[in-house]
């Protein structure tokens, strides 16, 4: 959620989206090797973590300090002010009782800092994917997106070399001790593709 600038408040909030409850992200797995005798335990786990609350759940407990809410800090906000000209914040904080940034009609150039954990909405538990489905859709309507959120280093290594992005889907790996297939992660794998640079190599 935002942090208020004062001097220059954006419809929907009054600054930049928040940074809300910093959760300990694992790296991200691109293969696993799940099999029919060997239980996953993460596997087992998960079902019980998503039947928790949002309240009860690791996103929501904050950090050891106690503090959940993490503010775009004031120079970095006024870096992408001035480039992006932003005019609309769908994540404001403090958050107004009737402000819906998953529903509600976005500006021209929005800055998007949405909460790094599940929130419930209309009923239901929405996270990330939630927000870049609305950020697609605003942006196929001729508007500008700047979405912000962690991910690991090495992802964007890759991608300042020029690395190439495909979705294999959940991909079902095969066990080293059988050959039998996994149910498969539940998570997308990403294919990094780094073709060799001809030109440097003449």
């Amino acid at each position: 959620m935002s942090e208020q600038d004062k001097s220059q408040p954006l419809p929907g909030g009054k600054g930049f989206a928040q940074l809300e409850l910093i959760p300990d992200f694992p790296s991200i797995t691109l293969q696993s090797t799940p099999t029919r005798n060997i239980p996953d335990k993460k596997q087992q786990a998960r079902p019980q973590q998503a039947n928790k609350k949002p309240t009860n759940n690791k996103f929501h407990k904050g950090n050891p300090d106690g503090k959940h809410y993490w503010l775009t800090p004031p120079d970095l906000r006024n870096r992408l002010q001035a480039r992006f000209d932003f005019t609309f914040d769908p994540c404001p904080y403090p958050k107004p009782n009737d402000s819906d940034g998953l529903t509600c009609e976005w500006g021209e150039s929005n800055y998007v800092n949405p909460p790094f954990g599940s929130i419930m909405h209309q009923g239901k538990k929405k996270g990330m994917t939630a927000w870049v489905r609305k950020a697609i859709d605003e942006n196929r309507k001729g508007k500008r997106v700047v979405m912000v959120y962690p991910i690991d280093k090495w992802v964007l290594m890759l991608m300042a070399a020029g690395a190439k992005v495909e979705n294999l889907g959940d991909v079902r790996w095969c066990a080293t001790e059988d050959g039998s297939q996994g149910k498969g992660m539940g998570r997308h794998i990403a294919m990094f593709i780094l073709e060799p640079n001809v030109a440097a190599e003449r």
